[in-house]
């Protein structure tokens, strides 16, 4: 939503179509423009032995529709009441360890109180792949002192050849609109997911078969949506099943409560989505697009925290805080555009986050948020300018490179009428502190 101040409406006006382009796991959307192929990159799985069982408790029953699972409520009373022994869950595929260690302890500020400056680095995917990037951003991040989000697609945890265990809404058993993942890349995912969160990292959902477009998650009801969602918790909660893979450990959480938020693939299905993921506990949605660098609110009681608009260097418009977008605008959303021009290109990408950065750090102190999948397009010069950023902003004095699940934590925890007051703030205006809050 854009409010009514007169900084936010001019820059509405600079915005061109082409600025506004969406761009998502290979899909790009853009007003008035019609639907580019997809682009999967995936590999076909290839076989691989089971080991022996070892189980050790009865089944934990998944999330389903109209039982809150997730949230708030349910994790601090288990965290509170932890007796400090590891609680193995259903088939063995996770388990509860205790409190997530880490985490950024939420604080109601002072009266007048300037905030920390906020900024959130999300994967779409999170799938560990040949190139080795879930591992290298988990290092980039140990390095800068941040935290981030991975969102899981649930299907990255199942073989190609179980892919029948996947009813996708409007779609035939097994269809996806990606590749199933090898059963090596399985493997070395559930290493990272797992090493992930013991680091402080929030673990959300993607969803499944990354469906756009006509039969999508646009298209889809409240009640495909519940579909959608239980079927995530499921295959995330019983991989060891379907896979074989019984010589690896468990997960070290509980999807159940960890998982409280996702993205839409293509940003699609808000509408129905919010009010599906509800009765699961989530706390806040990362599907909407195209804001401006605003304070967050909430829909129908969930938080709303949109991709944003920065400032797209040496351009009149602004463009989404995503990798594809960049890649949409620079080479016309071909993966593999001109070498001669990947030096520009990243510094481009580089500088439009650092602009959109310096607007609400020295301005609103309005979060800020950045989405990424795990791919080298155009030789790989987006993960280079998240990196730069990531090393450049986190240790900054004041900022705090955060999780979606600890940002809500935080905003949770504010006086909802100060937020409110935020709100109405140009991203770059100056907040005068000494007097918000009174």
């Amino acid at each position: 939503m854009i409010r009514n101040i007169p900084a936010l409406r001019r820059l509405r006006e600079r915005t061109t179509t082409r600025g506004i382009a969406l761009g998502v796991a290979g899909a790009v959307i853009a007003t008035g423009a019609s639907l580019l192929p997809l682009v999967t990159g995936g590999t076909a799985p290839d076989g691989g032995p089971a080991a022996s069982a070892d189980r050790t408790s009865a089944p934990a029953p998944r999330p389903s529709a109209g039982q809150k699972s997730g949230g708030t409520d349910k994790r601090n009373a288990d965290d509170e009441n932890w007796d400090g022994r590891v609680r193995i869950l259903g088939d063995g595929s996770t388990s509860y360890t205790g409190p997530q260690p880490g985490q950024l302890k939420a604080e109601r500020l002072k009266p007048g109180q300037r905030p920390p400056q906020f900024v959130v680095f999300s994967w779409d995917g999170a799938l560990e792949g040949d190139d080795r990037l879930f591992s290298r951003f988990r290092r980039v991040a140990k390095e800068s002192g941040a935290h981030m989000t991975f969102f899981l697609t649930g299907i990255y945890l199942l073989p190609k050849e179980k892919s029948n265990l996947y009813r996708p809404p409007q779609h035939g058993a097994g269809a996806a609109a990606i590749s199933y993942p090898t059963r090596e890349h399985i493997r070395t995912t559930l290493d990272q997911l797992g090493g992930a969160w013991k680091e402080g990292h929030e673990i959300g959902s993607h969803f499944n078969g990354h469906f756009c477009g006509a039969r999508g998650g646009g298209d889809w009801s409240a009640a495909e949506w519940t579909s959608e969602i239980d079927q995530f918790y499921s295959f995330v909660q019983n991989w060891k099943t379907n896979t074989g893979f019984t010589d690896l450990a468990p997960l070290p959480f509980d999807p159940t409560r960890e998982v409280v938020g996702g993205r839409a693939p293509c940003l699609e299905g808000q509408k129905t989505l919010i009010p599906a993921s509800k009765p699961f506990g989530w706390r806040y949605d990362a599907s909407s697009a195209g804001d401006f660098q605003v304070w967050p609110s909430k829909k129908d009681g969930v938080w709303d925290l949109p991709l944003q608009m920065l400032p797209f260097p040496g351009k009149d418009f602004q463009v989404l805080s995503m990798d594809f977008n960049f890649l949409y605008n620079q080479s016309k959303g071909l993966t593999d555009g001109d070498p001669a021009m990947y030096a520009t290109w990243r510094k481009q990408a580089r500088d439009s986050y650092l602009a959109g950065f310096e607007r609400v750090f020295h301005g609103s102190r309005a979060p800020l948020f950045i989405g990424n999948h795990f791919e080298k397009w155009n030789g790989g010069i987006y993960m280079d300018a998240v990196e730069d950023v990531m090393r450049d902003v986190c240790r900054r004095k004041e900022v705090r490179c955060v999780s979606f699940r600890e940002l809500t934590d935080w905003l949770d925890a504010q006086d909802p009428k100060v937020l409110a007051q935020w709100r109405t703030l140009d991203p770059a205006q100056p907040a005068g502190w000494s007097s918000l809050g009174r």
